[in-house]
């Protein structure tokens, strides 16, 4: 029934531009050009190769299914670091008049600088399987509801000079963030908990603010090395609301 394709464990990873539906065509294109090339900056930045990813798109992001093989930690830590950087080197470029990516620059035609990427970001990983459709199973169903909870979606509207807000889920936090091989601080994430559909879905947002340099890879802790607090530039923020969320 499933054309002989196998059940396989893979890391997933869900992106999703704020406010996607509020810009106009030309806008919704230049989005899309400034998160293909942040996305492919950020991979190439840690040695990955985004066309051995399998993509299911959207106009408004995409989900992915990264190659076996591929290590989680880095994902986790540095991919998600660099991308924060070509995020902000993407909006800044668009305020500065530049091109920032494929697409032109400004809304061209009044010259005004395009409204600021800014995404959510979901890792997971877990079993799927291949369907014509895109990925099927649980894994996908997870981390698609973590990237749509309501804390993270809050995390990134109440913070206008945040570009990414980022959630891991539970499994994903235990078996790799917490180990010390991240280049970010388990220390900055907060746990959550979201309902939907009926299911209760546990995932880890990163609350501390991304910034800095990434680490060389082969380098863990945390990102100012010393294993205690956050990343270089991060603000860990009080966030005991999103206990309860």
């Amino acid at each position: 029934m499933n054309g002989d394709k196998p059940l396989i464990y893979r890391l997933l990873l869900a992106v999703d531009i704020q406010a996607y539906s509020r810009r106009n065509a030309r806008e919704q294109l230049l989005a899309q050009w400034q998160l293909d090339t942040a996305l492919q900056a950020a991979a190439a930045g840690v040695g990955l190769d985004r066309d051995r990813w399998l993509k299911q798109v959207g106009g408004d992001g995409e989900l992915a299914t990264l190659p076996e093989g591929v290590e989680a930690a880095l994902v986790a830590g540095e991919f998600v670091v660099r991308l924060a950087a070509a995020l902000r080197e993407a909006n800044q470029s668009a305020e500065r008049g530049g091109h920032g990516a494929r697409g032109g620059h400004g809304d061209g035609a009044t010259g005004e600088a395009p409204p600021r990427l800014r995404i959510r970001l979901a890792l997971h990983h877990g079993t799927l399987t291949e369907g014509p459709f895109g990925p099927a199973g649980d894994a996908p169903i997870v981390v698609q509801r973590l990237l749509d909870a309501d804390p993270l979606r809050r995390l990134l509207a109440d913070d206008p000079g945040r570009d990414l807000v980022y959630i891991v889920s539970d499994t994903l936090y235990d078996d790799v963030v917490r180990t010390g091989f991240v280049s970010l601080p388990a220390t900055g994430f907060e746990p959550v908990e979201v309902t939907a559909k009926g299911t209760v879905f546990r995932g880890h947002i990163f609350t501390g603010r991304i910034g800095g340099a990434a680490r060389p890879r082969g380098q863990g802790g945390s990102g100012d090395g010393s294993g205690d607090g956050p990343a270089t530039g991060a603000r860990v923020l009080d966030f005991p609301a999103l206990l309860h969320a």
